[in-house]
């Protein structure tokens, strides 16, 4: 897997990049986990706008992904990876020795033919097997983490992305999430060993504008070049911000603004934040 690059052709092109396809073995082959998604293009049911420069985009199906790894006992195969429209990673196509068929998201290393398996505990720390938080030895790469017992992975699932078990507190584990902020989980929460593949996507230039179109990326206009009716940077000779802070359209502080609620009850389980204290 690389990155790679275009003729120039068009001056959009010159600098457009994007991630080579030579890691994927086929297209999706199971229909039954092939689905088509409504997209509402950031609008509610009555057909506002509640989510500012969002629109459908080009069309995709949704690919069942099995995020809680539920499967204990049982053997699968790594059939195929595939593409996911809906996520920056790869998805591996798993045959299980009961007939069964699911798709995970593909960690670094895990190839066509690989053997993977979930269970209570026993399973050799390989990439792609799946245990409880308690069954996987302190200082193991984690990714797909659960945040609450049975709800499936929501934790570390971005390409790239990947947690790692810091240590045991009772009936929680320590674990230091990519973002750097440590927390407790409960330590019979599922967790998927290894780093989520795909990690050079990060390095790739979209190029154009019709690119982000497709990906359902609207235009953003800056706030500076509006009327003062519109926004709060709007107006004024020249190029001028109001002489204020950044902020939204609605007067709300658009960089360092802390909007997490004090009184949130979840507050307890974080140990330390991304950027200190707690």
């Amino acid at each position: 897997m690389a990155i790679k690059t275009y003729k120039p052709y068009t001056p959009s092109r010159r600098f457009m990049s994007g991630v080579s396809s030579d890691d994927i073995t086929s297209k999706p082959s199971v229909r039954g986990l092939v689905k088509k998604l409504r997209r509402n293009a950031g609008r509610n049911n009555n057909g506002r706008i509640t989510s500012r420069h969002k629109e459908a985009g080009a069309k995709k199906s949704y690919r069942v992904i099995d995020f809680k790894r539920n499967k204990f006992g049982i053997e699968g195969t790594v059939a195929a990876i595939e593409y996911d429209p809906y996520r920056n990673c790869r998805i591996a196509l798993i045959n299980y020795v009961d007939g069964d068929k699911r798709y995970i998201i593909q960690p670094i290393g895990l190839t066509v033919g690989a053997k993977v398996a979930s269970a209570e505990a026993g399973l050799d720390i390989v990439v792609g097997n799946a245990m409880p938080l308690k069954s996987i030895p302190v200082g193991t790469i984690i990714h797909n983490i659960e945040m609450k017992p049975g709800k499936g992975g929501q934790i570390a699932r971005s390409a790239g992305g990947y947690a790692q078990l810091m240590g045991r507190e009772g009936k929680y584990a320590i674990v230091r999430l990519p973002s750097g902020e440590m927390r407790y989980i409960l330590d019979v929460c599922m967790a998927t060993v290894g780093t989520v593949g795909n990690e050079l996507v990060i390095n790739v230039n979209i190029g154009k504008a019709g690119r982000a179109r497709h990906m359902g990326i609207r235009p953003q206009t800056r706030g500076s070049a509006m009327n003062p009716i519109d926004h709060p940077h709007g107006g004024g000779e020249g190029k001028t911000n109001g002489s204020r802070h950044p902020v939204s359209p609605w007067g709300q502080k658009a960089k360092g603004l802390k909007t997490r609620k004090k009184s949130k009850a979840s507050n307890k389980y974080i140990i330390s934040r991304r950027k200190g204290g707690r």
